[in-house]
């Protein structure tokens, strides 16, 4: 699976639409269309960060719901 497909689907797992998805991860629209209709390429290492951010406020919204 290429970054492309991985960002689909990262997308797809928040629930956001492309507008909301970008404005979460602060990159600018724009950018990120470039990106879903394969006008440019997406640095794999921004993709993993990507993944880890999400890992990371799940983990904290799971430790806040016990407070």
């Amino acid at each position: 699976m290429d970054t492309r497909e991985r960002l689909i689907q990262l997308k797809e797992s928040t629930g956001y639409n492309w507008k909301g998805f970008a404005a979460y991860f602060d990159i600018p629209y724009r950018t990120m269309q470039d990106w879903y209709m394969g006008k440019r390429k997406m640095p794999e290492y921004l993709l993993r960060l990507m993944y880890y951010k999400m890992g990371v406020e799940e983990t904290d919204d799971t430790d806040n719901k016990d407070r």
